[in-house]
């Protein structure tokens, strides 16, 4: 890795503006941002350099790893296969989401989100990845089986964020027995009386689990770091209940009251970028634009799809007046890395990181041109 370079004419985006001129950096930090022209260094060509990506809830891997119903993927290779999308997408920094405790999709075993864990420390340390990679335990605490399997990962310096779910029945984001119904019982071809049996089952598990796991995650989290998330809060209790738990995070919720409460208690607001870019929520729920034009969305997720998370914010700073480029690019970059306790990286500034990304925009939609994490070219 070259101990220098120099990226000019480019369009800097900073924290509150955008500059057009050249970045040094040195040793892998940034050392410095010149405006005006400069005659050394790569020419971007009027290209945006912006601040690598940080990305806190992805469950993309699932799909390298679990390619079709049955079928398991050698560990490593998947992780490769996923890091690849991940730093193409201009993404340095991300936290991948394993799975604790079955739910209505019927999960994995503990001992394969062990694996992966294993697998994702592994390819790191063998050099094997681009983007810096962390781990987001999603703990559905309504099942019998999260403790268990969350048990697996004390002490994990990887697991960096947790998030306390409810995905059962009349809880959070199904609230409604029709959208329940819809995504479930006609997802899973159950019967009537099999998809009543399921339904009962689920919302007594979640009345004598879900308070005392979710006590017992958030106390653990709290006591060694580990940053909490709330998930699908919908009501000014669900927030209450969050606030008092210690979380920062308030992943997907569910309707304007609950983000607005959330943003408002200093809570970082996350939306899905495919919410932004498909123009709604793909489960019906609020539209992560709405949030944006009320100025109470702070992070964007690729959730699904890794590279919407650079074409959400571009999208926003297009779309939404309110917003500016900077403002947008900071949902992907600054807010999250500060939501998490990273104070090295997310912006274009003196010192920081050099994670840098180069972007073309074109047509409505932004182009990865190159990735560099701590100054090293990963893409």
């Amino acid at each position: 890795m070259s101990s220098e370079l120099v990226f000019r004419n480019a369009r800097i985006v900073l924290r509150d503006e955008v500059v057009q001129g050249s970045v040094h950096v040195r040793n892998g930090v940034i050392a410095d941002i010149d405006s005006g022209p400069s005659a050394v260094g790569e020419d971007f060509e009027g290209d945006y350099l912006i601040p690598g990506l940080v990305e806190l809830h992805t469950d993309h891997l699932e799909g390298h790893y679990s390619p079709r119903p049955g079928v398991r993927w050698n560990a490593i290779a998947a992780v490769q296969a996923h890091d690849g999308q991940i730093a193409t997408s201009g993404i340095t920094t991300v936290f991948d989401c394993l799975r604790m405790g079955s739910d209505e999709d019927g999960g994995f075993d503990p001992n394969e989100m062990r694996a992966l864990a294993d697998a994702i420390e592994a390819a790191q340390d063998e050099g094997r990845l681009r983007a810096e990679h962390f781990i987001h335990l999603r703990c559905e605490v309504s099942a019998p089986d999260v403790l268990d399997a969350f048990d697996r990962f004390r002490g994990d310096p990887r697991v960096r964020l947790a998030s306390l779910m409810d995905h059962a029945p009349g809880q959070r984001q199904f609230q409604t027995m029709g959208q329940y119904t819809l995504y479930y019982k006609t997802k899973r071809g159950l019967s009537d009386e099999a998809f009543a049996r399921y339904v009962e089952m689920r919302k007594e598990q979640s009345q004598r689990y879900s308070g005392p796991h979710r006590q017992a995650i958030a106390g653990h989290c709290r006591a060694v770091g580990v940053t909490l998330a709330s998930h699908d809060d919908a009501t000014l209790d669900h927030v209450e209940e969050a606030v008092g738990q210690g979380v920062r995070l308030a992943e997907f919720p569910t309707s304007i009251e609950a983000a607005r409460a959330s943003h408002e208690a200093g809570l970082s607001v996350l939306m899905g970028a495919p919410n932004v870019v498909r123009g709604g929520s793909h489960s019906g729920n609020i539209a992560a634009r709405d949030l944006a034009e009320a100025g109470i969305l702070d992070v964007l997720s690729s959730d699904y799809v890794p590279s919407s998370l650079l074409h959400g914010a571009f999208k926003l700073a297009d779309d939404v007046e309110a917003i500016s480029l900077p403002q947008a690019v900071a949902l992907v970059t600054a807010t999250p890395a500060r939501t998490v306790g990273f104070d090295d990286r997310g912006v274009v500034a003196q010192g920081m990181r050099a994670d840098l990304v180069r972007v073309r925009h074109d047509r409505g939609i932004p182009v990865v041109r190159a990735v560099w994490r701590a100054a090293a070219r990963v893409a």
